[in-house]
């Protein structure tokens, strides 16, 4: 499984594949991490990269004792149905 990472220099979340970057950008207002846009290039969609990547943002964001509100509808349909995303939906 590929390490999910947080680029706080490109307010983003990333999760490097064969070489291709799939990523989250976000923005943060207090406690709260807004997901703005969830994009996997072609070269990785259909292969659960979207889907890891999210795992691995959710873990980084509850290890930060933050809380989620999606913008991009991905993560918002992403978030719902992941028990673990749920519980931080602010």
């Amino acid at each position: 499984m590929a390490q999910v990472t947080d680029n706080t220099s490109a307010d983003r979340f990333e999760l490097t594949r064969e070489g291709h970057v799939a990523y989250a950008d976000y923005h943060i207002q207090g406690e709260v991490v807004f997901i703005d846009y969830v994009y996997a290039p072609p070269e990785l969609r259909g292969t659960g990269a979207a889907g890891e990547l999210m795992r691995g943002l959710v873990e980084i964001i509850k290890e930060q004792g933050r809380k989620i509100r999606p913008i991009c509808g991905y993560a918002a349909a992403w978030l719902q149905r992941s028990p673990a995303g749920r519980e931080l939906l602010a």
